[in-house]
């Protein structure tokens, strides 16, 4: 990576994905975004559920913004599955260096090239990191 900042949002977006229930790959959208352009940043969250979802092959699905738990933080949200309310991604939304990075993880099997070319070609996209 680049910089401090990268690298160290690189390794722990990488320990996130170590073995769980299911495999994990996942990517960071790095955007032009500002801390007071929250409609923008829900709008790209949004355009990057349905490029996601494409990419996993999963059928539609919608975003969950998890207020009715206290598993969820602030700014973390999954996409679901509308057929069965099964998981697709989970995103947490970060203000780094004066912008928003989004950081999404999702199930492997993905192809990460692909996806990331896709997420590059949305609004306010900066870069795609993808994180295996």
């Amino acid at each position: 990576m680049a910089d401090a900042v990268d690298d160290d949002l690189y390794e722990r977006a990488t320990r996130l994905l170590e073995p769980g229930e299911i495999e994990l790959a996942g990517c960071i959208v790095h955007t032009d975004l500002g801390g007071e352009e929250d409609l923008e940043m829900h709008e790209l969250t949004v355009a990057a559920n349905d490029v996601i979802a494409e990419h996993a092959g999963n059928g539609e699905s919608y975003i969950y913004a998890g207020n009715d738990t206290d598993q969820f933080a602030s700014n973390q949200f999954q996409g679901k599955t509308l057929a069965d309310d099964e998981f697709v991604w989970e995103c947490q939304q970060l203000l780094r260096s004066g912008t928003f990075d989004l950081v999404f993880y999702y199930e492997a099997g993905v192809d990460q090239p692909s996806l990331a070319d896709d997420l590059r070609s949305l609004d306010h996209v900066d870069r795609v990191t993808t994180v295996p």
